[in-house]
């Protein structure tokens, strides 16, 4: 059964950063895609940043050059490093994944789901 556990969440000033990490276990085969997606209140779920199994990766156009999705060695755990944080960056932020995925940033993409962490940006 696959688990994916995410951590790193917090409250962080506007132009402050945080390290998003999500260990995940249970996968069966070796081939699978990661991403981090973000849901505020009120809002739909999107896709923040995404890497696939090549380690090829893809950003939202609100995050490009602030945000880095990456991945250990073994590829048991993912990060999301988040820079030059804004008040709009505040969300629930979910690690997600899928079996033979391409990396994309759509929700309908992913099966397996962490539960969440939150992330607050003060003004």
């Amino acid at each position: 059964q696959v688990q994916l556990v995410e951590s790193g969440g917090g409250s962080v000033p506007a132009g402050g950063s945080l390290r998003l990490s999500c260990v995940a276990s249970g996968f069966t085969n070796g081939y699978y895609s990661m991403a981090w997606f973000r849901q505020a209140p009120g809002n739909e779920r999107e896709g923040v940043a995404a890497i696939d199994d090549d380690a090829i990766t893809a950003y939202a156009d609100s995050v490009k050059g602030r945000f880095t999705i990456s991945q250990d060695s073994a590829k048991n755990t993912l990060y999301l490093q988040m820079n030059s944080l804004k008040p709009e960056d505040s969300a629930m932020y979910y690690c997600a994944a899928e079996d033979y995925g391409l990396g994309s940033l759509l929700v309908d993409e992913y099966h397996y789901w962490g539960q969440g962490t939150q992330v607050t940006v003060s003004s």
